[in-house]
């Protein structure tokens, strides 16, 4: 069962509802919690022990960091002066002991089932290349749905308990629900534990309007799941699959239907999945802000899977950056290079980790590292040559807040992306690179024109079918750019303009959406990592 599937939206979500409505204010927690665990279990099995293994684990773990440091503020009290110094480092010795062995539990865990094969076959690898006669067994897990997603909830947790950002939380079931409500827990978006746990546990009745907003909100992600993301699919992977038959012009139309479908696959299980908590009344973090409107690839990650670069900064970046060699290094730096490569360069090594980590983070792969470092890139050289861009607006007196200035920024970071996507959706690094080279190699205009992309899996049909919602959805990309709700204000119009308009999105799906014969369901794309 997937969030787009019938069996979700017309059997498992309205049950989930009736049930909620039914109870008393103090069990409709429980309701929510036992539809989680119910639906983890429709789609992973016996997986779900993991999910149970992280919530003891972190329930565990939050309560002794808890307990280490009310002992440590006890003892403080009653210790002379001279001795709280020593109390409190011990104290704090402590904690960061507890933390780490609670992180090292959730990453074991993940990386258990998601990179030991990786990190086996490369030492293998090493043995083989430097003559040593062993070998690694290699043993292969299964991974449930979702354990990317929720180890980065249950790390956050842990440390925010341990920064004393919130409270560890006594309440088994509540830590429980917050891990795994149903609606996130197969790609996010990242939630931390202030913004959704309390909000759960309090069990608010349906609203009327929260219901109608989820709603709407579900249709519009299905317009683009169904109506976009599963009709380009077709198309992407026969592109992929014969990439070595295919002249660059088609490969480069393939990264760019590419990009093109895992926004619109990923923005609209977001927005199924934000309406569904919607529904709840529970207001998840928003995970997109029109990244195809960004000016740099900064810009555009800070408005791509926002949670997740949110999760990195917070957790990663912050922490490496502030630590006591990095102001050290900076400080030092700052004194030779200025203080604009001075900061750079320790932010740098930060950055570096970040990226690192975010590409192996997608998968265990070299062309997902690969995909990091190009992003990586991409970023250190925006912030190293930004005194550069900066002179030459002075010496041109181009405006940079301009229209033109601004489309070509965009233009330029989209290109940045499309060839970013194209490693990340290779299946190797190697294939990734022999793409690239045909893209330049092999390029030809005429493949735009000669008819050929009718003969790739789409008719001229599908083709006006995209290209029309893609066109509204850039309208309606525009408004929300400039902080106009669509849904906002056809909620201000009279009630038969209003379902009308509802009529209207829901025939839409039903009648243009990449369904029945001809298609193949895809599984939403983001579940995958």
């Amino acid at each position: 069962m997937q969030y787009c599937d019938m069996s979700y939206l017309l059997l498992f979500l309205p049950l989930v509802m009736l049930f909620y409505s039914l109870v008393t204010k103090e069990k409709r927690w429980i309701v929510l919690l036992v539809s989680s665990y119910l639906f983890f279990y429709l789609l992973s099995g016996k997986l779900l022990v993991y999910l149970v293994l992280s919530t003891f684990s972190i329930h565990h773990f939050g309560l002794w960091l808890h307990d280490v440091e009310q002992v440590g503020k006890k003892a403080m009290e009653e210790a002379a002066k001279e001795e709280k110094k020593r109390i409190r480092e011990s104290m704090n010795k402590r904690k960061r002991n507890v933390l780490i062995l609670g992180i090292f539990v959730q990453i074991g865990m993940l990386s258990l089932v998601k990179y030991l094969p990786f990190f086996c076959f490369n030492i293998n690898q090493l043995f083989e290349f430097i003559g040593v006669n062993f070998r690694i067994k290699q043993y292969h897990f299964l991974a449930p749905i979702g354990i990317s997603f929720y180890t980065l909830m249950a790390l956050s947790y842990l440390i925010d308990v341990y920064r004393g950002k919130c409270i560890a939380d006594k309440n088994l079931g509540r830590l429980a629900l917050y891990l795994a409500f149903f609606p996130q827990i197969m790609e996010g978006p990242i939630a931390r534990y202030h913004e959704t746990a309390l909000k759960l546990y309090e069990g608010e009745k349906l609203h009327y309007q929260t219901v109608c907003f989820g709603m709407q909100r579900i249709l519009f992600g299905l317009l683009k799941k169904m109506v976009i993301a599963d009709r380009l699919n077709i198309i992407v992977e026969n592109i992929f699959s014969n990439y070595a038959t295919y002249n660059g012009g088609i490969l480069f139309l393939g990264i760019i239907f590419y990009t093109i479908e895992l926004y619109m696959d990923f923005s609209g299980v977001m927005d199924v999945v934000i309406g569904s908590a919607e529904i709840f009344n529970i207001a998840l973090p928003e995970n997109f802000r029109q990244p195809f409107f960004s000016k740099s690839i900064s810009d555009f990650w800070s408005r791509w899977h926002i949670t997740l670069g949110t999760w990195f900064k917070e957790y990663i970046f912050y922490p490496i950056s502030l630590s006591k060699g990095s102001k050290k290094m900076t400080s030092a730096l700052r004194k030779k290079m200025g203080n604009h490569f001075g900061p750079l360069c320790a932010g740098s090594i930060a950055l570096l980790c970040v990226w690192l980590l975010n590409g192996l983070w997608h998968g265990a792969g070299y062309h997902y590292i690969f995909f990091g470092i190009y992003h990586f890139t991409f970023i250190l050289l925006g912030n190293v040559l930004e005194p550069l861009f900066l002179k030459f607006y002075q010496i041109t007196k181009l405006n940079r807040e301009s229209k033109s200035i601004h489309i070509v920024r965009i233009l330029k970071t989209t290109v940045i992306v499309f060839f970013g996507e194209l490693f990340f959706k290779a299946p190797t690094l190697r294939i990734g690179f022999i793409m690239f080279k045909r893209i330049f190699a092999t390029f030809t205009f005429k493949s735009f024109t000669d008819g050929f992309i009718l003969k790739l899996g789409l008719d001229g049909r599908d083709f006006i079918i995209l290209g029309v919602t893609l066109f509204l959805l850039f309208l309606i990309s525009i408004l929300h750019e400039k902080n106009i709700s669509l849904r906002e204000e056809i909620s201000k119009k009279p009630i038969y303009i209003r379902w009308l308009c509802y009529y209207v999105l829901l025939f839409y799906i039903i009648i243009f959406g990449a369904y029945g014969a001809g298609y193949i369901p895809v599984d939403p794309m983001y579940a995958n990592f």
